[in-house]
């Protein structure tokens, strides 16, 4: 069985809700992200038509608005790969991009393909209110969801099992119980993780990951997450090579 190996990796800041990536759609983020892949692999023109890419694989757990669609599919189009580069996205929620990563590891040790780009693709802010479409002609339209958060459109037969239909803060609830978490507990594991990331932001351990986004505020080129420093704002006059 041949192995597999991760030859590479790069992503976009991760932007708050209504953050500085509000303005960009996460399709445009993906085809980002999956065109610097293939720059920073150095593939050329050539050796992708010849096929050197087998498969685009992303996860995404919305999927309910602009990443709907197969948005793995759109983001090679749209990063201007050729129309015969393939693309699939999965969806196991919030393991999403870690399953599309494993699905890729799993093709080339089967023998099935030499080389995939995988990763996943979210935009919270962007995900859309959704209505469901009456059963019958002229009806009023039905219940309105958030599709940012939790389920939509549920089974009757799910909500009426305990826990199947929990959204992620209720999740989070019940871990810490079954865990035996306790708030305190959750706080200074909190703070500590946004002081380290703040620290690792401030020495520019996370620059050689990231791709700048354009937005039409300026270039984000850092985390917004924990919080604004100076290098984490926009950056209206900086360029892109």
């Amino acid at each position: 069985m041949a192995e597999a190996y991760l030859v590479g990796g790069v992503r976009t800041p991760v932007g708050r809700y209504g953050g500085a990536l509000a303005s960009v759609r996460p399709d445009d983020l993906a085809s980002l992200v999956v065109g610097e892949a293939v720059r920073r692999a150095g593939l050329d023109r050539a050796a992708i038509e010849a096929g050197a890419i087998d498969e685009i694989i992303l996860g995404a757990a919305n999927q309910a608005g602009e990443d709907n669609r197969n948005v793995a599919r759109m983001s090679v189009l749209l990063a201007g790969l050729p129309d015969s580069v393939p693309g699939i996205t999965v969806n196991r929620l919030c393991a999403s991009g870690m399953s599309a990563i494993t699905m890729a590891a799993q093709a080339i040790r089967a023998g099935d393909a030499d080389l995939i780009i995988a990763g996943g693709v979210e935009s919270m802010t962007r995900a859309p209110w959704v209505q469901a479409k009456p059963e019958r002609p002229w009806a009023k339209p039905g219940d309105a969801y958030d599709t940012s958060i939790g389920w939509r459109f549920a089974n009757p037969a799910l909500l009426a099992r305990d826990k199947a239909t929990f959204s992620m803060p209720e999740t989070a609830e019940e871990v810490a119980r079954v865990d035996g978490i306790t708030r305190e507990d959750a706080d200074a594991f909190a703070l500590r993780s946004q002081q380290r990331a703040a620290a690792a932001i401030d020495a520019g351990r996370f620059e050689a990951e990231i791709v700048g986004v354009p937005t039409p505020k300026g270039e984000v080129l850092v985390d917004e997450g924990p919080g604004v420093t100076p290098r984490s704002r926009c950056s209206p006059d900086s360029g892109r090579s």
